[in-house]
C-alpha cells in the first residue's frame, strides 16, 4: 500500500476566501518568522513551503534598476497627456514587463512601489518629475488607471502590487527628513488627502509609502492619519511599507524617539506593516521588534496585524495559488505604446506659424539637449534610444539637418604649463594598474597616449555648465569625466547619475586661474605622476583655454538654415533631482546663450523644452515653444513627429508655468489657501496656465447645459473640429463657488476628456460631477460642508481659456456658527492664521499651534457662538508665553501667560476671567515659545 498524500494545507487551497487562508497561514508561523517577515526582505519558510518576499520595485515610468526594459515618459509627462486610458495602457504594459522579468530574476519584485500622488504644489522641488499634476482632480485620475493597469484584469490574482508614494505632504527635498509641512486641516482634507483618497477608493492600490518628512511635527511614519484616515477608505487590507531608512531616522536625524525600540515599535502600531531599512540585512529591524516585544512596546497581536497585511498582498498576487502569469517583455505593442506616450505628452505652448515645419526645410537643431536621451534615478536601462536629432533626421533626411551641440570646448594647462590629460575609452584601461590608477610602464611607448608631463596638447573637454556653476566635462569620445572609488579622474561616464552623481564639478577663482572642485567627494583635483585625481591637499591650479563657445558653433549652423530647433531643459541627475530641490525657475546661462545666439542668426527659432519641470522663459521672441519631459526610449522620434505635423499636439500643461521667481511662495510653505497657491488660488498673471495646449487644429464648444440631480449636477456641451486635419482637443470643466462661506478656489477642475475629432466632426460631452466636489471642509464642525447658492460652471481649452459659462444654484446648508459655550476648539481648526505653525499635540495623535518665529503668531476662528454669555476662558498650553484673547478686533479681553514644566507635551490648563455673549469673531495672539492644543469658554 502506499501512503497517502498529506492533506493540503487550507492556506493553499484557493476554494477558500482569502482572509480564511491568510489567518490559517499566519496560525502555522512562530512569533520569531512573523518577525523575521517585518524587514523589506522577508526570509523563506521553507517548513511551510514559503518563498521569500522583498516589498519593493520600482516601476513609475518603466521598471527600473533591473537592467533593459521599456522606458516610458516620466510621471510628469504622462500627466501632460490627460488621457487616463493611455495610462492605463502604460500601466499595464510596465507590469507585464515586471512578470517577465520576474520570471528569469527572481530579484524582481512584484510589490512595486509607484505612482508618486504628490501634488505638484511647488515647481522648484527636485522631484517634480515624479508626480502628475498640482491638481488633486487631475492626478487622481491618472494614477488611479496607472494603479489599474499595474494590478492587472484578473479577477483574482493581480499581476503586480502598487504602493502610492509618498504620504503625506511630500513636496520639498531641503531637509527632507527633518523638515515639517504645516497644514491646516482644510488643506489636509481638500488637497493632499484628495489624491490618496480617490485613487485608493478606486480599488487597485496595495498599499502605501509615507515620506520622510514630518507633518504638522510629527514623522509620516508615525502619522495617526494612516488609522484616521486611509484605513478607512477601503475594506481591502492594505500594507504600509516605510521609505528606505526612514525607520532609523525617526532616532538618527528626528530624535523624535530616544531609542530605536520605542521608534520601531510606534511606528508598527500606527500602521507600518513592512520596515525598510539597512538594505538586505534584516537583523537590525528583527532585534530592534523583538526587543521592543519584550519590553511590552507591542504586543504579538500588533506583530500579527502587520503581517496579515503582508500576506494578503502576496496572497493577491498568486504565490500560493502557483499562479503563473509569463507576462510581456520589449514587444512590438510596448514600443508602440512609449512612442504614442511620447507624442500625446507633447504640449505647445505657443505658434506663430512657423509649426508644423514644411518638409522641405533646412533645419538646425542645436542645444546641450539636441543629441541625447536623458534617463532618471528611477528609470531602467534604454533598449531602444531615440534622440530629437536621430528623431529629425529619420523624418526629414539627413542632408537636411545640421547639428551643433553648443558645448564650451577647453584644454585645462595646469600651471606647470602643460595640458590636462585624461586617458578615454578602452585606452584608458589599457593603461591602468592593478589600483587603476595610470602606470608609467604601460604608458611607456604609447604615442597614441602622452604621459600628462609631456603632452603638448591634452584632452579637448566639452564643458557644460548646468546652473549654479556646476558643470560636466566630457572627452571626445562622448564620456564624462567621473571619479571612481580610488579618487582617479577618468572619462569613464556614459551620463551623469548615481546616488552620488561623480560626473559634476565646480571651476573656482583662485589667483590667476581657478580650482577645479569635484562635487561627488567635496575635494580639489590634483595633478600627480600617476594620472589625475582628487585629494585633500596641493590642488592644482588650471588656465581655461577656450577652443570654441558654444554659441559659435549654434550661430554657424543657424545661419544657412530655414529654422532653428534649439532643445534645452535639463539634467535629471543635476540641480533638482531626488534631496536636492531647484533654486530658480529660469534656464540656465548657458542654454540662455545658446539660445539668444540662435535667434540673432534666425528668427524663425522654436525652443522645445525636455526637462522634468517648468522653466520661467521669455516667449515672445519665439517663432514656437513646445514643452515634453524627458519622454523615454522614444522621445526623439515623438518630438520629430508632432515638429512634421504627422500628430498634432495634444498634451496640456499639468501645473502653472509662473513668470518669475518671484510668484512662488517659500518652499516649505504648504499653505496652499493662505498662500494663493496653484492655479487653484494664485492671484497673478501665469507665464501659461494649468490645462494649457495648443494644437494644430482648431475646435468650437457649444451647448453648455447643467441639470442638478439628487447627488450630482449632469454636465453636457458639444465639441466640434473646426480645422483641417484629425486632432486630439482636451475639454475641461471648472466650477467656482460665485458667493463662498470661506475662500475658495478661483476655478477648480472637475472633470475632463480627451477626445480625437477628424475635421468637421462633432462630439458631446457628458459629465456626472458629485455633488461633493463642490464641498469644502468645514473647521467648525469638522465635516464636509456645501454652501447652497450659486455655482458656476466653465468649459474650455484650458483653466484660463473658458468658452462657455453657466451657473447652477446648489441646495445646500448655511455654515452653521461654532458653538463655543462649555466646548473646547482645537486649536488648529482655525480659519485663517498669519506667523504660526502646527505641531504635534502629542507623538501620537493631535495637533496644537505655535508662533513660527520671533513676532507674536495669529489664531482667527470666525462666527462662534457664545450662546447667552460666558464667563471665562480656559487655554490649554505647553511652554512658556502668552495667550491674548480678543473679539471682532478689538483689544484683548484676557492675556493668560504659560509657565509649564519643561517638555513640549507638558500641558497645563491656564483660567481667566472672559465675558462674551452672541456671535463674534475670535482672535488669538500667541507669544513666546508655547504650544496651544485647545482654548475654550465657560459660564
Amino acid at each position: 500500500m502506499t501512503a497517502d498524500p498529506p492533506p493540503t494545507p487550507p492556506f493553499r487551497d484557493p476554494g477558500l476566501p482569502v482572509a480564511k487562508r491568510v489567518d490559517d497561514l499566519l496560525a502555522r508561523l512562530t512569533l520569531e518568522e512573523k518577525i523575521g517577515f517585518l524587514h523589506q526582505f522577508a526570509p523563506a519558510v521553507e517548513r511551510l513551503g514559503v518563498a521569500a518576499f522583498r516589498t519593493g520595485q520600482e516601476a513609475l515610468h518603466g521598471v527600473a534598476w533591473m537592467g533593459p526594459a521599456t522606458v516610458f515618459p516620466q510621471a510628469v509627462g504622462l500627466g501632460a497627456t490627460w488621457n487616463p486610458e493611455l495610462v492605463r495602457r502604460v500601466g499595464a504594459a510596465v507590469s507585464r514587463e515586471a512578470r517577465a522579468m520576474r520570471a528569469r530574476d527572481e530579484r524582481v519584485g512584484l510589490n512595486v512601489w509607484s505612482p508618486t500622488v504628490n501634488l505638484l504644489r511647488h515647481p522648484l522641488w527636485g522631484r517634480n518629475e515624479e508626480g502628475y499634476s498640482e491638481d488633486p482632480k487631475l492626478t487622481s485620475a491618472i494614477a488611479t488607471a496607472y494603479t489599474r493597469g499595474l494590478r492587472g484584469d484578473h479577477p483574482v490574482h493581480w499581476r503586480t502590487a502598487p504602493v502610492l508614494k509618498h504620504w503625506l505632504a511630500h513636496n520639498n527635498e531641503t531637509d527632507r527628513d527633518t523638515a515639517s509641512s504645516s497644514v491646516r486641516p482644510r488643506v489636509l482634507h481638500e488637497y493632499d488627502l484628495r489624491a490618496f483618497r480617490e485613487t485608493v477608493e478606486a480599488g487597485a492600490v496595495a498599499g502605501v509609502m509615507p515620506a520622510y518628512n514630518l507633518v504638522n511635527g510629527r514623522p509620516n511614519h508615525v502619522s495617526p492619519y494612516l488609522r484616521e484616515q486611509l484605513r478607512t477608505w477601503t475594506g481591502e487590507e492594505l500594507l504600509v511599507c516605510s521609505d528606505a531608512g526612514a525607520p532609523s531616522n525617526l532616532v538618527d536625524s528626528e530624535h523624535y524617539f530616544d531609542t530605536h525600540e520605542e521608534a520601531t515599535a510606534a511606528a508598527l502600531r500606527a500602521g507600518v506593516d513592512s520596515f525598510t531599512d539597512h538594505g538586505t540585512d534584516g537583523s537590525k529591524i528583527t532585534a530592534r521588534v523583538r526587543a521592543a516585544y519584550e519590553r511590552g512596546l507591542v504586543s504579538e497581536a500588533d506583530i500579527d496585524t502587520a503581517v496579515r497585511r503582508q500576506l494578503s498582498v502576496r496572497f493577491r498576487l498568486g504565490e500560493f495559488d502557483d499562479h503563473r502569469d509569463p507576462g510581456a517583455f520589449d514587444t512590438p505593442e510596448h514600443r508602440a505604446l512609449a512612442q504614442e506616450a511620447a507624442e500625446q505628452a507633447v504640449v505647445l505652448l505657443r505658434n506663430d506659424g512657423v509649426l508644423p515645419l514644411r518638409p522641405d526645410s533646412r533645419i538646425a537643431v542645436v542645444g546641450l539637449l539636441a543629441d541625447d536621451c536623458k534617463l532618471d534615478w528611477y528609470s531602467g536601462t534604454l533598449i531602444h534610444r531615440s534622440t530629437p536629432l536621430e528623431g529629425l533626421r529619420e523624418r526629414f533626411g539627413a542632408d537636411r539637418v545640421q547639428f551643433a551641440e553648443g558645448v564650451d570646448r577647453i584644454r585645462l594647462r595646469t600651471s606647470a604649463g602643460v595640458f590636462l590629460y585624461v586617458p578615454e575609452g578602452a585606452a584608458a584601461e589599457e593603461v591602468r594598474g592593478a589600483e587603476g590608477a595610470l602606470d608609467p610602464a604601460l604608458l611607456a611607448g604609447r604615442t597614441d597616449l602622452p604621459p600628462l608631463t609631456t603632452d603638448p596638447v591634452g584632452t579637448e573637454l566639452a564643458l557644460v555648465d548646468w546652473g549654479e556653476g556646476v558643470l560636466t566635462l566630457r572627452a571626445p569620445d562622448g564620456r564624462y569625466l567621473s571619479v571612481a572609488e580610488d579618487g582617479y579622474v577618468r572619462a569613464s561616464a556614459d551620463q551623469p547619475g548615481g546616488w552620488v552623481v561623480q560626473e559634476t564639478f565646480r571651476l573656482e577663482p583662485h589667483d590667476r586661474g581657478h580650482l577645479l572642485r569635484h562635487l561627488g567627494t567635496g575635494r580639489h583635483v590634483s595633478v600627480a605622476a600617476d594620472g589625475v585625481k582628487v585629494a585633500g591637499t596641493d590642488p592644482e591650479i588650471f588656465e581655461t583655454v577656450v577652443v570654441e563657445r558654444g554659441e559659435e558653433a549654434v550661430a554657424r549652423v543657424a545661419a544657412g538654415a530655414d529654422v532653428v530647433l534649439v532643445v534645452a531643459g535639463n539634467d535629471p541627475h543635476i540641480n533638482g533631482r531626488e534631496t536636492e530641490d531647484r533654486t530658480t525657475l529660469f534656464l540656465p546661462a548657458h542654454q540662455e546663450r545658446l539660445l539668444r545666439a540662435a535667434r540673432a542668426a534666425q528668427p524663425r527659432t522654436v525652443l522645445a523644452l525636455v526637462s522634468a519641470y517648468p522653466y520661467a522663459v521669455e516667449p515672445g521672441s519665439l517663432a514656437a515653444l513646445l514643452w515634453t519631459a524627458h519622454g523615454g526610449q522614444a522621445a526623439g522620434t515623438a518630438l520629430a513627429r508632432v515638429l512634421a505635423g504627422d500628430v498634432s499636439p495634444a498634451g496640456r500643461l499639468p501645473q502653472t508655468w509662473y513668470a518669475s521667481d518671484a510668484d512662488l511662495p517659500d518652499l516649505l510653505d504648504y499653505d496652499v489657501i493662505g498662500g494663493c497657491q496653484t492655479y487653484l488660488y494664485f492671484e497673478g498673471t501665469p507665464l501659461y496656465p494649468f490645462g494649457h495646449g495648443l494644437s494644430y487644429a482648431s475646435f468650437s464648444y457649444a451647448g453648455l447645459s447643467a441639470h442638478v440631480a439628487e447627488d450630482a449636477v449632469r454636465v453636457s456641451f458639444t465639441v466640434t473640429s473646426t480645422g483641417r486635419r484629425t486632432a486630439a482637443e482636451v475639454a475641461q470643466l471648472y466650477g467656482r463657488a460665485v458667493d463662498p462661506s470661506v475662500p475658495r478656489p478661483r476655478r477648480e477642475l472637475l472633470a475632463h476628456r480627451r477626445v480625437t475629432l477628424a475635421p468637421g466632426e462633432r462630439t458631446r460631452i457628458d459629465f456626472d460631477v458629485p455633488l461633493s466636489a463642490f464641498a469644502f471642509w468645514d473647521v467648525a464642525h469638522g465635516r464636509w460642508h456645501l454652501d447652497p447658492g450659486p455655482y458656476d460652471l466653465m468649459a474650455g481649452g484650458s483653466s484660463e481659456d473658458i468658452r462657455l459659462r453657466t451657473t447652477v444654484t446648489l441646495a445646500g446648508e448655511p455654515v452653521a456658527p461654532r458653538a463655543v459655550r462649555q466646548r473646547r476648539l482645537d486649536a488648529a481648526d482655525f480659519d485663517e492664521q498669519s506667523g504660526t505653525a502646527i505641531v504635534d499635540r502629542t507623538r501620537t495623535t493631535g495637533d496644537a499651534v505655535t508662533p513660527a518665529g520671533d513676532r507674536a503668531g495669529e489664531l482667527l476662528y470666525r462666527a462662534c457662538d457664545f450662546g447667552p454669555g460666558v464667563t471665562g476662558v480656559t487655554v490649554t498650553v505647553a511652554g512658556r508665553g502668552t495667550v491674548e484673547v480678543s473679539l471682532d478686533g478689538r483689544p484683548p479681553l484676557a492675556t493668560l501667560t504659560a509657565d509649564s514644566p519643561p517638555g513640549p507635551y507638558a500641558y497645563t490648563e491656564l483660567t481667566a476671567d472672559f465675558t462674551a455673549a452672541g456671535v463674534h469673531d475670535v482672535r488669538l495672539a500667541l507669544r513666546g515659545a508655547l504650544r496651544l492644543a485647545h482654548v475654550g469658554f465657560s459660564g
